[in-house]
């Protein structure tokens, strides 16, 4: 039986690890939700400012008309305003912090997905869009997703958004254990 020998962290793996902790990334999602209601006035959130993007990135394409016509644009105004910032906020901040930590990389298939549904490509990238469009689907339909209403409404103690987060993690829950079962689990016990 080989022994294995652990060596002490260098300077440039203690750099690689970030220690997310709850408690700090909790306070600074709090404080960040303070200074966004504090400065615009609008709660934090991202389907809404990924459709006002949207119906903004349609207007070339469809024209501004058939845009401005559209049930659902009338409702969430098509602009480039601050939530626009936010989202691009969460894409740079997910950026950075995963250069800092040295974890960035581009991995089209997951090894976890890789592992029980097989390296397909399209099937990754199907999976991928379905389960995208029903999440915005969806949280259209809530009035917020999960940031809207898992941060900014649980702050605010609004039911519907504490009703609509426990049913958020219960269904993820599910679905995932679901999805990413073990199928030699039971055989094990």
């Amino acid at each position: 039986m080989a022994a294995s020998i652990e060596t002490a962290p260098t300077a440039t793996t203690r750099r690689a690890r970030t220690d997310w902790t709850p408690y700090l990334t909790g306070t600074g999602i709090g404080v960040l939700s303070w200074a966004a209601f504090a400065i615009v006035d609008d709660p934090l959130g991202i389907t809404t400012a990924f459709s006002a993007v949207a119906g903004f990135a349609a207007m070339p394409l469809v024209g501004v008309d058939r845009v401005w016509r559209n049930s659902y644009w009338t409702q969430t105004v098509p602009s480039l305003s601050y939530g626009s910032l936010f989202l691009l906020g969460v894409i740079l901040g997910a950026l950075a912090a995963s250069l800092r930590a040295s974890q960035f990389r581009i991995e089209t298939v997951p090894k976890a997905w890789r592992q029980r549904f097989g390296s397909s490509l399209a099937r990754r990238y199907s999976a991928a869009f379905l389960g995208g469009a029903m999440e915005m689907y969806g949280a259209r339909l809530a009035g917020g997703c999960a940031s809207g209403h898992g941060i900014s409404g649980t702050l605010q103690l609004a039911l519907s958004s504490w009703m609509f987060t426990i049913l958020m993690f219960g269904t993820a829950i599910l679905f995932g254990s679901f999805l990413f079962r073990n199928p030699g689990m039971k055989e094990r016990r």
